[in-house]
């Protein structure tokens, strides 16, 4: 069973539609919608540690890529 992100009602797919329906608030999301908003909602277990080096990473590659 599957739950609303926003409201914790239930969903009930619609094979119609191919969306999931909350029966409580009535939102309507799509599968791909409704997994990217529970990978938002998900706690990060990264340490600092692990989001510095991240960060440094990202930095060094934007450097080191195409400027316009």
């Amino acid at each position: 069973m599957r739950y609303c992100p926003e409201c914790g009602g239930e969903l009930q797919y619609v094979s119609r539609t191919k969306c999931y329906v909350c029966k409580s608030c009535g939102l309507s999301l799509t599968p791909q919608e409704l997994y990217e908003l529970r990978e938002k909602q998900r706690p990060q277990f990264e340490t600092e540690e692990d989001q510095r080096q991240q960060a440094r990473k990202d930095y060094l590659k934007w450097w080191l890529g195409k400027k316009k």
